[in-house]
């Protein structure tokens, strides 16, 4: 058994301490420990022990930590002294952590974890620490027993006790105060407690991660949904991923399950598909599993157990039947905790948590699945049908206002906000006039967008609709509408600047008190500018076309809409930050239009703060996706990187799919290149479903798969790689000549690493046939010589040879491609002999390689000589050597084996033998000549040849000359610097003298 140096054990330890938490740290740190109690160093093996606690804690085996903090606590007993103050502090400070351990281990006997919190009592009393802490964890204790009375004495002893550097931090001690307000059922009380941490005026390493996820249902049991929608895309993304977060992804989960998001609850799980495995902390297994048992008995009520969840122990599992396996799980832990604690607390907590009723019909977050497919009728027999949207008056008002401040906020969930309304409505007579125009606005705005041939008239109607109802503010916007509908079906200049004068005149004519006054007429100048250059540019193509000069034209369009807008900013930064914002960022789009990206990236970012300042960060995604394309055109991928997850941390609140898609993908790809290969696949994969829900599968969806594949390449997952890459084929080759070659020879390298060369040979003769009128015809050479290694590869010999020709044919085309010419002529050389080693296979093997080595020792041109030639060089000799040494060794076999019928048909005589043998020598010879001037760096094939010789003079009746060449090169190498000669070869050589001299 290898033992570890202490320097090793160190260095492990501070490698351990930033590595991430997980199973795997945890692992590593086990070995450290271990490694130190055996080398016998005290001060070495409390390091380890404290480092092995700490890897605990931020896992799913926090319980593990109980031996190895005894083990410490035990060490510091021998002898406190050796402790340093800091050592004892961190040892004090786990106890809080081992407290809350005792709680969540069943499996410890109520007797000794009472013993353990009095043992913290006394020596925190002893060490002159404050008992808040002690009283903290009493007071969880005693929940979880269900010791009401002395939970409470608890709690009002931590509150009243002192702070001291043994307490937790302020958000920690926040999070448990509201935690505990929450079971007493006081969830105002909670969030007023939990407001600081929320805010982010308290923080630490895990919080808010744990608050933001832990207020989500109070949140909801108010009514107060958009601020539990935003803390719900702020925390998962916080939490996803973390090991000792999973409670929190649980409540998360949880959440999509009571909101009417069961798609994105599935992805979540998704995510997390590993984790769903039995945890070692049982509590944290509760937690996390309860809220994935509320997801699924949820699909179940919805007629949708049959759909596959996610594996369990392996075992892939539907819907249904997962929720079997977790709920009987779950209880057996529950029922264990009860029998320890001598009450039903946590079995009852446990049922009604995962029996918990949806708390809102649909609660948009931003973040679209995919729906789900219609139910099975027979799919869920009893299920409960699902609840049918409410029509009551208040309902509907409520809701009408929701979508009002949506509308007039510009958010993203307006739309689906403004179809609920309309779903709603519907015929009935009892409604707003006011509502029935707000819905019929929202379907003139569809249609406007969709280019609907009937959107003008739809429009029109809406702002009758609204001056009718003296709703001015409302008509102008229409008015305003108008113009751009009819920019988008192209009607003549002069009409368009006729409506957008109307709408100007509307906006202006709005009472002086209208608090949309300035707004609107600002809007008006916005789209007057916007539509005045498409004007302007129509009017420059026309007079083009009359023989006018266009380009200057262009030039003095895009300067006269720069100055507009550069106005247009100056004169309502302040306030109308949002407006502002697109006016910045249409000039972005015009320095990148005019060539000059350096002007254009401070734009696009100012645009970006400006929506975000505004409260519109769906606005600023983009500016920021466009700045970091690019950032990266510009050859700063860190800035890039940076703007890219910004854009995605803004777009939570998007809900087009192509928008979501597209900010994922961009990161993606800015990830792919700076080698974060892992995060890039998990994003591209997120990309192509988002294209997939927009409905571009064969576009968008089709380029984030490619991107796919080559993340999952990077990370040697090519088996995934070429079957992301072959479902998509068929979309990437609609896309240009360039990409369908660049795709064909990818998922020919891919099949090609798979070890399946029939496949890939064939990927590589298609991306041939691409490039097969191109001018250069290097590119087919290179894909035709691939194609016939492959075709070699799988022993397709006739097709190899005619691939190998073709490829020789055209490497000398291009005329510069000598090693290229060189390795085909050493491939057919080989291929003459690979059926059958015949006098004439080897003949035409001989004339290959002697016309291979021609190539290499004619002069290149004024170059000097090149080392790479001179290496090819070398090798066609050894391989030449190679060839000659089977065309011996066959008739040296049908010597041995003079029954056989196979061999050749003349057999060679001893002199023929010997002049070959003599040959193979002097080729070997000149071979490793030139790998010596050559260097170290081709010792092992300069051994090879010297080792091939030596052997072969043996076989000459000349053993010590053999024996002589590796003797020289043993005494040469023992001179070379220490770790210049790889360890294997002076051993092999050795043992070569060894056997030639015995």
């Amino acid at each position: 058994m290898s033992t570890m140096t202490r320097e090793e054990i160190e260095q492990g330890l501070q490698e351990n301490r930033f590595a991430p938490g997980g199973t795997a740290r945890n692992a590593h740190a086990e070995v450290l420990a271990a490694a130190a109690e055996a080398s016998g160093d005290s001060e070495l093996f409390r390091d380890a022990l404290d480092n092995l606690i700490n890897s605990y804690l931020y896992s799913s085996e926090s319980t593990k930590m109980l031996v190895p903090f005894a083990r410490l606590l035990q060490e510091y007993d021998k002898d406190p002294g050796a402790f340093s103050k800091g050592d004892a502090h961190s040892l004090f400070w786990q106890f809080k952590w081992v407290a809350t351990a005792i709680s969540e281990s069943p499996e410890i006997p109520l007797e000794s974890a009472t013993g353990w919190l009095d043992q913290m009592e006394r020596r925190y009393r002893i060490a002159g620490y404050s008992e808040r802490p002690v009283r903290e964890s009493e007071l969880w204790f005693a929940d979880v027993i269900g010791d009401d009375e002395r939970a409470e004495r608890a709690y009002a002893r931590w509150q009243a006790a002192d702070r001291d550097d043994m307490s937790d931090c302020h958000a920690c001690e926040l999070n448990g105060q509201g935690h505990y307000a929450m079971l007493r059922g006081d969830d105002a009380r909670a969030l007023e407690v939990w407001q600081p941490v929320l805010a982010g005026d308290k923080t630490c390493a895990e919080e808010p991660h744990r608050v933001l996820a832990t207020a989500l249902l109070p949140l909801l049991r108010l009514g107060r949904f958009e601020e539990a929608r935003a803390q719900h895309l702020r925390g998962y993304r916080m939490a996803r991923g973390k090991e000792s977060l999973l409670p929190s992804v649980g409540k998360h989960i949880e959440f999509c399950a009571l909101t009417g998001n069961e798609p994105r609850g599935l992805e979540i799980l998704a995510e997390h598909a590993a984790h769903v495995a039995p945890l070692a902390n049982l509590d944290d297994r509760l937690s996390f599993h309860g809220g994935v048992l509320v997801l699924l008995r949820r699909l179940k009520d919805l007629g949708h157990g049959h759909l596959p969840a996610v594996p369990y122990e392996g075992v892939p599992r539907t819907v249904a039947e997962l929720y079997e396996v977790l709920r009987a799980d779950a209880l057996d832990i529950a029922r264990r905790f009860d029998a320890r604690n001598g009450t039903t607390r946590v079995s009852e907590r446990f049922l009604a948590r995962i029996g918990g009723a949806t708390l809102v019909d649909v609660l948009p977050q931003g973040v679209r699945s995919a729906a789900l497919p219609q139910p099975e009728p027979a799919a869920a027999p009893g299920a409960a049908p699902v609840p049918a949207p409410a029509t009551d008056g208040a309902a509907l008002a409520e809701l009408v206002r929701r979508a009002r401040a949506a509308r007039d906020l510009g958010h993203p969930a307006s739309d689906g906000l403004w179809a609920e309304v309309a779903a709603r409505v519907g015929t009935a007579d009892a409604v707003d006039p006011l509502v029935r125009v707000d819905v019929a606005d929202h379907r003139a705005l569809a249609a406007a967008r969709a280019g609907a041939g009937d959107a003008a008239a739809l429009v029109t109607a809406v702002r009758d609709g609204y001056r009718a109802l003296g709703r001015e503010e409302r008509a102008a916007l229409s008015e305003l509408r108008l113009a751009s509908v009819a920019a988008q079906s192209g009607a003549a200049p002069g009409e368009i600047r006729e409506l957008l004068a109307v709408a100007l005149r509307a906006a202006e004519a709005l009472e002086a008190d209208e608090p949309l006054r300035g707004r609107r007429i600002a809007l008006a100048e916005l789209s007057a500018i916007r539509l005045e250059s498409y004007l302007r540019s129509l009017e420059a193509t026309d007079a083009h076309d009359h023989g006018h000069g266009h380009g200057h034209g262009q030039e003095r369009a895009h300067g006269e809409l720069a100055a507009e807008l550069t106005a247009f900013v100056a004169s309502h930064a302040q306030s109308l930050p949002d407006l502002v914002a697109e006016a910045e960022e249409m000039l972005g789009r015009i320095a990148l239009s005019e060539g000059d990206p350096e002007r254009a990236v401070p734009l696009l970012a100012a645009a970006a703060a400006r929506a975000i300042a505004a409260g519109r960060p769906w606005q600023a995604v983009d500016p920021l996706v466009l700045r970091a394309g690019v950032l990266m055109s510009l050859g700063r991928p860190e800035e890039a990187e940076e703007a890219a997850r910004s854009g995605l941390a803004h777009a939570g609140e998007l809900t087009d799919a192509e928008q979501q898609a597209v900010v994922r993908l961009t990161l993606a790809d800015i990830l792919l290149e700076r080698a974060d290969a892992a995060e890039a696949a998990e994003l591209a994969l997120t990309a192509a479903h988002w294209f997939d829900q927009a409905g571009l599968t064969a576009d968008g969806g089709a380029q984030a798969r490619l991107l796919l594949a080559r993340a999952y390449a990077h990370q040697h997952r090519n088996a995934d790689a070429a079957e992301v890459l072959r479902s998509t084929l068929p979309d990437l080759l609609e896309h240009g000549e360039q990409q369908a070659l660049a795709v064909r020879e990818f998922l020919g390298d891919l099949l090609r690493e798979l070890g399946e060369p029939r496949e890939a040979a064939e990927q590589y003769l298609l991306a041939a046939e691409l490039v097969k009128g191109w001018e250069d015809p290097r590119p087919q050479a290179g894909l035709a010589q691939s194609a016939a290694d492959q075709l070699s590869e799988a022993r397709l010999t006739p097709e190899a040879v005619a691939a190998y020709e073709r490829a020789l044919e055209l490497h000398r085309l291009s005329g510069d491609a000598p090693v290229a010419e060189v390795r085909v002529l050493r491939s057919l050389a080989w291929l003459a002999i690979r059926e059958e080693v015949s006098a004439t296979g080897v003949a035409r093997a001989r004339a290959l390689m002697a016309e291979a080595a021609g190539i290499l020792e004619t002069p290149q041109g004024d170059a000097p000589e090149s080392p790479e030639l001179r290496s090819e060089l070398a090798q066609t000799w050894h391989q030449l050597a190679q060839v000659l040494d089977r065309w011996v060794s066959v008739h040296v076999q049908e010597d041995d084996d003079e029954d056989e019928e196979s061999g050749p048909a003349e057999a060679l005589g001893d002199a023929e033998l010997t002049a070959l043998r003599l040959e193979e020598v002097l080729l070997w010879d000149r071979a490793a000549g030139v790998y010596t001037d050559l260097g170290g760096d081709h010792l092992a094939e300069r051994f090879q040849c010297l080792n091939n010789a030596a052997w072969t003079e043996r076989e000459l009746g000349r053993p010590e000359a053999g024996a002589a060449r590796l003797s020289a090169l043993i005494e040469e190498l023992r001179t070379w610097p220490e770790g210049s000669v790889p360890e294997w070869i002076l051993p092999r050589a050795e043992r070569t003298v060894a056997h030639l001299t015995d």
